[in-house]
């Protein structure tokens, strides 16, 4: 068999002193003719294997450059050089695939961020990519730990749909239709979608909420963990086109249940990573820490990555209405002084600046922000009772966290049929065309509840990273669709 390996993670965790090991990487460094530093991805230390003199000709020791792929068999000793407790004796090393060492982008130095993005596809064999995603995988797993020790039903939503879940319209059309303006037209000159390939306009979904709620509707909790997609041309730090959300839909919940859940959730993932990838954020947090070496002392963080992390799972988030959040702003020192650049007032929609304001300067942890104006909210937010004229509020939920604001939003859903049509309405949402969605509180309608967590937000908080772009694979922005 080709494939008996161990991985190098295993090896250096474990007791093989003695052993007779196959191992498989690639060469990060080789110094001397004699010392290969060996990595597979399995963790970001390198092991490192020992070429006795005469082992291998001339030719073979040129061929065995950085990015070379190896197959070593060996004995594993212990080390007596510094950095590694234990090395590979090498008794016999085949060479997988050649790398042409001056035409290898990644060279022996460091990268910046922004040469890396531009090689992706090489990005994931550096020491900071390989930690971030390898805890993007532990995160995606403990996802669906948490939900299925919960008891929630994985439900598969569609990626095509003929529905807008947030009623933003900022979608990517899907047609087969023909692009150069020969179409089929109605009789007032759109699109004749009828003789499109679903026979009705459609485009990829931008959430699998609506039929998430359909799902609670029968199994009481479901979630949905998959790619959404908006067509929203932001060039920032924060937003991409192609992302994916964890969204858990609820029966028989209220806005309450709905928070706690949420954050349950959030120190649940933080919790695992935590436990089961120290190795990585010890890498991270010791990058971080350097990165903040550089910036002025007034914008450097209070607290390390590690710190911060420990700082969510051990507090409870603080819980502040909407109407209250507006106050403490209007009240703030940054405010008064005009640092702002957006104003703030009654009825807006917060920005970053204000969202970061209130978790980094004002309470210095991860805030829950309830009844936001119904104005700013999707249709199905639950109309909250008792609103005062021209302040009617919706029992929605934003849990905002340090370094990016908003990480989750969420509402109870308005379960009232009378109520969800004239919201439909007033929102220009076609009541025949949702129908189906209708149906759920025409037939055995419940309170209930649910809230969509960006999970490359996730990974950003859990790994420091700055850029969104840097923890998913390959990043799909205006402009940008490379790989």
């Amino acid at each position: 068999m080709f494939n008996n390996r161990t991985k190098i993670k295993t090896l250096l965790q474990g007791n093989f002193v003695g052993k007779e090991v196959t191992v498989m990487g690639w060469v990060r460094t080789f110094r001397n003719n004699q010392f290969i530093a060996l990595n597979d991805g399995s963790t970001n230390n390198n092991l490192q294997v020992v070429i006795a003199l005469g082992l291998l000709n001339d030719e073979t020791l040129k061929r065995i450059t950085t990015g070379a792929s190896l197959k070593v068999k060996g004995e594993i000793v212990a080390s007596l050089g510094k950095g590694q407790s234990i090395e590979l004796k090498a008794i016999t090393i085949e060479i997988l695939g050649d790398s042409d060492a001056e035409k290898y982008p990644l060279q022996p130095k460091k990268h910046s961020l922004e040469f890396l993005r531009e090689i992706a596809h090489m990005r994931f064999r550096t020491n900071t990519f390989g930690a971030v995603f390898r805890i993007r995988h532990s995160l995606a797993f403990a996802v669906h730990k948490f939900f299925n020790e919960k008891g929630f039903v994985y439900l598969h939503t569609p990626i095509i749909t003929a529905s807008d879940a947030e009623g933003a319209g900022e979608m990517f059309k899907v047609t087969t239709l023909p692009i150069d303006g020969t179409a089929p037209k109605n009789e007032d000159g759109t699109i004749n979608f009828t003789e499109d390939f679903f026979g009705k306009a459609t485009n990829l979904t931008v959430s699998g909420q609506l039929e998430g709620e359909l799902g609670a509707m029968a199994f009481s909790d479901i979630y949905t963990f998959g790619p959404t997609f908006r067509a929203e041309n932001s060039n920032t730090t924060r937003h991409l086109a192609e992302f994916w959300m964890i969204e858990p839909e609820m029966a028989f919940y209220d806005i309450e249940d709905n928070m706690n859940l949420a954050e349950e959730f959030i120190q649940y993932l933080i919790s695992y990573v935590i436990e089961n990838n120290k190795e990585d954020l010890e890498f991270l947090d010791a990058r971080l820490a350097e990165e903040e070496k550089q910036k002025p002392q007034n914008e450097r963080q209070e607290l390390g990555l590690i710190e911060k992390l420990k700082f969510v799972t051990d507090n409870k988030f603080e819980r502040i209405t909407y109407t209250e959040a507006i106050q403490i702003l209007l009240d703030s020192p940054h405010y008064k002084k005009k640092k702002f650049k957006y104003d703030v007032s009654w009825g807006i929609d917060m920005q970053s600046e204000h969202e970061r304001y209130l978790v980094e300067k004002h309470f210095k942890k991860p805030v829950i922000v309830t009844g936001y104006p119904a104005a700013i909210k999707a249709f199905y937010m639950r109309l909250n009772n008792n609103c005062e004229a021209g302040k009617e509020t919706v029992a929605a939920m934003d849990i905002l966290a340090p370094g990016i604001g908003e990480i989750v939003g969420g509402s109870q859903r308005e379960e009232r049929y009378d109520v969800l049509v004239k919201k439909m309405e007033q929102f220009n949402i076609p009541v025949k065309e949702m129908s189906w969605y209708l149906d759920t509180r025409r037939f055995g309608t419940v309170p209930h509840a649910g809230f969509g967590l960006g999970f490359e937000r996730m990974v950003q908080f859990v790994t420091g990273m700055t850029n969104i772009r840097d923890v998913i694979p390959f990043a799909r922005t205006p402009k940008n669709c490379e790989f």
